[in-house]
């Protein structure tokens, strides 16, 4: 399906709903019926937004619909039922040849990471859940402004599985490795106050606050030279950035992988 070129006003796929206003990108999750469930659609779309998305946008802000950011992962990619007309869900992946399964994480993969490119500024705004998915799309970005009803939690150690949409990295270096391992293991929900007391948050506010912070925030990035801001971001990244990104991302797929064969293999026992 050839990608539409996206340079102005609204496009709307895969569940993702794209506003650009000068210099300001806004990406909704809209899927409100299911929290903002997320499905390999979701990654598809956001992947075709980065891929596409104008370089005079300075500055994207990343939002869900409704009540949640996003519960994560849409319930059908675990039974089964076919998920964006592909039968299968996760287990699908096991049909495919190791290198076939490796890169098509890849892909979905590469829907969060172009968030942290230094081109330009990315902020999640977040109400509500931001579980799973929802958490690894939160950490993709630069700045993560929460209303006080937030709450983060990485969920796919509680269901047999490992995040593998890029969040693992990220996590760590922002709150350290013993915090983020107890919350990858332990899948328990991280409040607002919380979050913004150990790095998770640069903002909580009241609820009805939230489009208002964001919006502060916004302007504030967009006032020094675009330039200055990229290159600013490029040195803070360097900084922070290990060459292992790129291995840490194939990790994550391998571990995942694995961790869909016992499912098989268990399966296939009872």
């Amino acid at each position: 399906m050839p990608v539409p070129s996206i340079d102005a006003g609204v496009l709307e796929r895969g569940g993702v709903r794209l506003a650009i206003a000068g210099p300001r990108a806004t990406i909704t999750l809209d899927r409100p019926d299911v929290l903002n469930a997320q499905t390999p659609a979701t990654w598809q779309a956001l992947r075709h937004i980065g891929e596409q998305l104008d370089p005079d946008v300075r500055v994207v802000v990343v939002r869900g619909s409704g009540r949640a950011f996003s519960a994560g992962l849409d319930r059908r990619m675990f039974t089964g039922e076919p998920v964006d007309g592909e039968p299968g869900g996760l287990g699908a992946l096991l049909a495919l040849s190791p290198e076939e399964a490796d890169a098509r994480i890849a892909s979905y993969q590469a829907g969060f990471t172009w968030l942290r490119d230094p081109a330009r500024v990315t902020i999640a705004a977040v109400q509500g859940h931001a579980i799973g998915a929802g958490f690894q799309l939160a950490l993709a970005c630069d700045f993560r402004v929460l209303a006080e009803d937030a709450q983060f939690c990485m969920a796919e150690t509680g269901l047999g599985l490992v995040p593998d949409l890029g969040g693992t990295l990220p996590l760590v270096r922002l709150v350290g490795y013993s915090r983020a391992a107890e919350m990858c293991v332990t899948s328990r929900r991280v409040p607002a106050e919380e979050s913004l007391r150990i790095g998770l948050a640069n903002y909580v506010v009241p609820g009805e606050g939230l489009d208002d912070a964001v919006d502060s925030l916004v302007a504030a990035v967009l006032k020094p030279a675009a330039g200055a801001v990229s290159e600013t971001l490029a040195l803070i990244a360097a900084a922070a950035e290990a060459p292992m990104a790129d291995a840490q991302l194939a990790l994550e797929r391998a571990a995942q992988l694995r961790r869909l064969q016992s499912f098989a293999a268990l399966s296939a026992q009872s």
